[in-house]
């Protein structure tokens, strides 16, 4: 196999593609942009995922899975967050063979789905914090694509969280879910 790998010296770029192809990690997708992780590839996914969940649940998040899809309507209440998503994104207008009443981003990321049922489920103090970790994949359309660092579509982690006080809000990794906590009047 070392032969059919080119020297990391010599073309530091065709050496990772190399490593990965030959390692049978992954291989590309008949799908432009994407990849199809192969199970050796997949075994390390799954251990980094074993891990990490442990080490969630050892400090108290939960899992739990949120829709694929996201109304356009969320998507431009957030126009801040979404700008730098914007062009990556992949809209479905249609379904069932029909026009959608509402175009539905695929997920490119979850922040703005995930806070609106915070916002439901957040009635006061009394139900904080929310510990929510999910596991699932993102689209954005990238227009160079590298196996594992940057493809169309990829294995995602997101934690969100929502807390009692104040400091633990400046610690949260989303500034859509801030906005959406500090402007709710919470009892």
């Amino acid at each position: 196999m070392a032969e059919r790998i080119t020297p990391r010296t010599e073309d530091y770029n065709r050496w990772y593609t190399d490593v990965i192809i030959q390692g049978k990690l992954a291989d590309y997708s008949p799908v432009k942009g994407c990849m199809v992780i192969r199970p050796n590839g997949y075994a390390i996914w799954e251990r980094m995922q074993q891990e990490l969940d442990r080490m969630f649940k050892e400090s108290g998040h939960v899992n739990a899975y949120f829709p694929l899809f996201i109304p356009e309507s969320f998507m431009k209440k957030e126009a801040e967050h979404v700008e730098g998503f914007a062009p990556e994104c992949a809209v479905v207008t249609h379904g069932g063979g029909q026009e959608l009443e509402e175009s539905l981003y695929i997920r490119p990321t979850s922040e703005t789905i995930i806070w609106s049922m915070y916002k439901k489920w957040i009635m006061s103090y009394r139900d904080l914090p929310i510990l929510i970790n999910q596991w699932a994949n993102v689209v954005r359309w990238e227009m160079r694509t590298r196996l594992f660092l940057r493809t169309t579509e990829f294995l995602w982690q997101e934690g969100h969280t929502a807390h009692r006080r104040r400091p633990y809000l400046l610690h949260r990794s989303d500034d859509a879910g801030r906005k959406s906590a500090s402007g709710r009047n919470i009892p």
